[in-house]
């Protein structure tokens, strides 16, 4: 019995230099991972701290700018009104006038999207609060315990993770919009057109979507090219219907089919819109242009008694 005793306590004395360097490594890499642990703490507790910060300056931002947007609605309210009794006065078009409302409508919708923009940016960081907010911590800061851990190798080492390639994704419809409009609002055409094409491929069903694809008119009919724009048009008064766009599409695709020397259809296109959106400055414009071309507003009605044989 002695003897075994004796044999035994040699083996582990052999054993022990063995076992005591892997149990060193394995401890020294637990105190790395728990000083990346509160590293990673303080860094969420300092982003924390920064993304309040700034919540607030865009908050105050997006107020301002929303005042901006009321006065400037109520700036084009009142031109569109001084458009309409002006245009009942003289009988006739203002060009000038209807050209500088549709400018200011545009900077209108610029300044939306801008606003919306600024929404898009509060509620991602909110998001991103609420998710670092949510985030388990084990006690201490230590990892959990007990088996190999996921991201952990054979031997305790930290594998290195699994990165999957993310797929490009395309820019929010808001920013994707304020870009084409802008560069619209700079003769950039060319840019403005694929901008406002990726607001329709990317976001069909957003209403942004119709107004993108009525500059796509607007593009084509200030290039000359009557028949494109009358396409863009109608897609406009096809697929969006309901959209504040509606009204302007209809007028100019009565103007450009004039242009192009379908005087009869173009004559038909305004007098629908005089129809659809009498109350409209666009409807408007286009009695003007039905008068100075010396056509009826509405068509006659066809006589109930055909005509008599002298």
């Amino acid at each position: 019995m002695r003897r075994h005793i004796i044999r035994f306590t040699a083996l582990a004395f052999f054993a022990l230099p063995v076992a005591l360097p892997h149990a060193f490594a394995v401890s020294k890499e637990m105190v790395q991972l728990q000083t990346q642990v509160q590293q990673l703490q303080d860094m969420v507790q300092h982003l924390q701290t920064s993304n309040d910060e700034r919540m607030g300056v865009i908050v105050n931002l997006v107020q301002q700018n929303t005042d901006n947007v009321n006065r400037m609605m109520a700036a084009v309210n009142a031109l569109q009104q001084t458009l309409k009794a002006e245009n009942e006065q003289r009988g006739s078009g203002n060009t000038q006038l209807s050209s500088q409302i549709q400018s200011l409508n545009d900077s209108v919708d610029e300044l939306k999207t801008r606003i919306a923009n600024l929404t898009t940016q509060v509620q991602s960081i909110q998001g991103q609060m609420q998710n670092v907010n949510g985030m388990p911590a084990q006690p201490g800061g230590a990892p959990p315990t007990g088996g190999m851990q996921p991201n952990q190798g054979p031997g305790g080492q930290a594998a290195a993770p699994q990165l999957t390639p993310a797929t490009p994704a395309a820019p929010p419809v808001d920013q994707l919009y304020q870009s084409a409009l802008r560069d619209y609002n700079s003769a950039k055409y060319n840019i403005a057109a694929s901008e406002f094409g990726d607001v329709i491929r990317y976001y069909p069903q957003d209403p942004l979507a119709g107004n993108a694809q009525f500059y796509l008119g607007e593009i084509n009919y200030r290039q000359g090219k009557f028949a494109a724009a009358v396409k863009s048009y109608d897609a406009v008064l096809e697929q969006y219907s309901g959209n504040a766009k509606a009204p302007a599409a209809e007028l100019r695709k009565g103007q450009s089919l004039i242009e192009m020397g379908q005087k009869d259809a173009g004559v038909r296109e305004l007098r629908t819109l005089v129809q659809r959106y009498p109350q409209t400055p666009e409807a408007q414009e286009g009695r003007s242009k039905l008068n100075g071309m010396g056509v009826r507003i509405y068509a006659a009605k066809p006589s109930a008694y055909p005509p008599t044989s002298p």
